[in-house]
């Protein structure tokens, strides 16, 4: 705990030291429209000294930037970032990443939407941010960013990226080369101990992991204006890699795991949009992306000086993904709006997989093979401005799609979703709403969970499933936002799911498992976000937030019959945060601590829970001058581990082993560079 005592103790010292600062008379209260709408102009954010519009963003009090899930399609699956009122061209292209290349001084204003307002695609969000960019000029932009992370006793690593962006008027062109990297903050060494049902210890070994990895990738932009409307173009192609090492030792016992992938992706995509009358707009978009990708995977065990039969898993796979979309936009009236539209798509993945114990190959359920999915889905939605405090956005969207599956195993289905939706929003004063959301959704398939794969280093290999189906979700969502002293806000969530053909893992013939449908289950959960600047309490700049999602599920166990959590959901994860604004040193410095986390697995033979417990992240970022920013950034964490129980017969309740494995991650450094010109 002594890691926790130290950054405490740092933390409040800095508090202190930052006390005196002198309080700020510029004007940084936002403008509230009758819709619902919370405009900022670029004087708000003045303190903070942005460099781009992913940092003006960043600083809106109470709303935190979704890049989306990247599911298949593009309804539901692209973020709550707007520039100049539309998403990207490429849903892959994510909103933080446009808004990472845009330098703040294009910015004009930025507007909260709150609840829905016409001319705003939602895409299912309740809040979206939309940056409005200055239009009609000239300029030639550069952004240069270095990032480096410096891990105790791991393996360091070092990015970079070159930026350039121009406009002439309402053309704009530009590329992005980057050098990216990837890496894991759970990397560390422990202890791993191992007891048989008994009690008895039968494995206690020293454990070390690391996990890295990179990319290398360019991406080019053009919009101008076409044919009586305006197109957007982008296209990227990049190469990715990466791996990860797991070992256990002792006296006389050598485990290892090794993982490696490397891949290939690549996507274009275009927006087309034209008003087709005072009242009547089209948008229309194209996408395709494409990858490929070489898994290896080897576990290896050496006792006493005896070589046990090497286990090898192996996989090629090819995915892509090609969407068109349309819509019209009619605004019937300033109050009043009506969208019909359509999309159809296509999936693709084909995945040839491997493995072999001692050099003999075993057989593995859909090892080889090909899953494609066409489908598609017409919509309506309106949007009613009811009157200054209601809003009502109310839609429509049926979905059809055939999912087919060749190779070791043949197969195909129909399936057809109906997915209404209705979101009513009250604010009765310009920092009080609240938003009642129904909705029936649906989840998007992982291709993946249809073939088999491996996780050697946890001595499990996988079956796939043809049978999967998606998840759906009628969800029931009442949320209160108060907002309070310019920039602090209170938002309270309380949100109901019940959920049909929940996902998780099921078991198969021959000892395996795989993902597959379990039943019904259900979600309850309680979200809170808490901002507090302290200005009005004698610290000038500084601001406390505190959020946190309590989540509450059940299911029926399928191997047990019992009710039990659903895999993968953490019942809550308390987060912290310090930040402090220092204008007259040009520094901003902040501190973020999460107290715990906790998160359960079920398969049919085995029983996982992942904790942790203070996890701190404490940062300063200096601008000497308005063009270049330096950022320091120390992660440590205490406490991580895995409690692990395996059985020989779940149902019965008889168990093979205990298992605690016990790491401690490393502490790791980030110094980040960043250049405008």
């Amino acid at each position: 705990m002594f890691k926790t005592y130290l950054m405490a103790s740092v933390t409040a010292l800095a508090i202190a030291a930052g006390a005196p600062a002198l309080a700020d008379t510029r004007p940084q209260t936002p403008v509230a429209s009758d819709q619902g709408i919370l405009v900022f102009d670029p004087a708000f954010f003045a303190d903070a000294r942005p460099n781009t519009a992913l940092d003006m963003v960043n600083r809106i009090p109470g709303f935190a930037v979704n890049d989306g899930d990247g599911s298949r399609g593009f309804e539901g699956a692209v973020g709550n970032i707007l520039i100049n009122g539309a998403r990207p061209a490429s849903k892959n292209d994510a909103g933080s990443s446009v808004l990472g290349r845009t330098l703040a001084s294009r910015v004009e204003r930025i507007e909260l939407i709150r609840g829905g307002a016409t001319g705003i695609e939602m895409q299912g969000y309740a809040v979206v941010a939309n940056v409005i960019l200055k239009g009609q000029t000239s300029s030639r932009q550069h952004i240069l960013t270095t990032n480096n992370i410096f891990f105790e006793g791991g393996q360091d690593l070092f990015s970079g990226s070159y930026q350039f962006s121009a406009q002439e008027g309402e053309r704009t062109w530009g590329f992005t080369l980057s050098d990216g990297l990837g890496n894991s903050d759970s990397n560390g060494k422990g202890l791993i101990t191992r007891h048989d049902a008994s009690g008895r210890v039968i494995r206690s070994e020293t454990f070390f992991n690391d996990a890295y990895g990179g990319g290398n990738s360019l991406r080019g932009n053009y919009a101008s204006p076409f044919m009586g409307g305006k197109i957007d173009l982008t296209a990227r192609i990049g190469v990715n890699d990466w791996h990860n090492i797991d070992r256990q030792t002792s006296d006389v016992v050598l485990r290892e795991s090794f993982n490696d992938e490397d891949s290939t992706s690549g996507e274009v995509g275009a927006v087309y949009t034209r008003p087709l009358g005072t009242k009547l707009k089209l948008e229309t978009r194209l996408s395709h992306d494409f990858a490929r990708a070489d898994l290896a995977s080897l576990s290896r065990v050496e006792q006493s000086g005896s070589a046990q039969p090497e286990q090898v898993f192996a996989a090629d796979i090819e995915t892509s993904e090609s969407i068109l979309r349309s819509l019209v936009r009619y605004e019937h009236s300033p109050k009043l709006e009506f969208e019909l539209g359509a999309e159809v798509a296509y999936n693709m993945l084909d995945t040839a997989q491997t493995y072999s114990v001692g050099g003999v190959a075993i057989p593995l359920p859909s090892a080889t093979v090909k899953v494609e999915e066409t489908r598609g889905e017409v919509f309506g939605k309106s949007i009613w401005r009811i009157n200054p405090k209601w809003t009502l956005e109310s839609g429509l969207r049926l979905e059809a799609s055939t999912i087919s599956q060749s190779g070791d195993t043949a197969s195909e289905k129909d399936l057809f979703y109906a997915k209404p939706r209705a979101l009513l929003s009250w604010t009765p004063t310009e920092t009080t709403q609240v938003r009642l959301r129904l909705e029936r959704t649906l989840g998007q398939l992982n291709f993946s969970d249809f073939a088999a794969s491996s996780a050697l280093a946890e001595d499990q290999v996988y079956g796939g499933n043809v049978n999967l189906e998606p998840e759906a979700r009628w969800v029931s969502e009442l949320t209160f936002e108060k907002r309070f002293w310019e920039k602090g806000i209170l938002s309270i969530g309380l949100r109901h799911d019940e959920i049909e053909n929940a996902i998780d893992a099921i078991p198969l013939e021959g000892g395996l498992s795989a993902t597959g449908n379990i039943g019904d289950a259900t979600l309850d959960q309680l979200n809170l976000n808490l901002v507090i600047p302290t200005d009005k309490l004698g610290v000038s700049g500084g601001k406390f937030r505190f959020r946190n999602t309590w989540n509450r599920t059940e299911v029926t166990d399928p191997t047990t019959g019992e009710t039990r959590r659903l895999s993968g959901v953490r019942t809550s994860q308390p987060n912290f945060q310090w930040e402090h604004d220092l204008p007259n040193l040009n520094l901003q410095w902040g501190v973020g601590y999460i107290v715990s986390l906790h998160q359960p697995s079920y398969r049919p033979d085995l029983v996982s829970i992942m904790s942790g417990e203070d996890y701190w992240e404490l940062w300063a970022e200096y601008k000497p001058k308005p063009d270049l920013s330096i950022r320091a950034q120390v992660n440590l964490w205490d406490d991580f581990q895995f409690e692990r129980t395996a059985y020989s017969d779940r149902a019965k309740g008889e168990v093979s082993y205990y298992e605690l494995r016990q790491i401690d991650p490393r502490t790791f450094y980030q110094i980040r560079l960043r250049k405008t010109f």
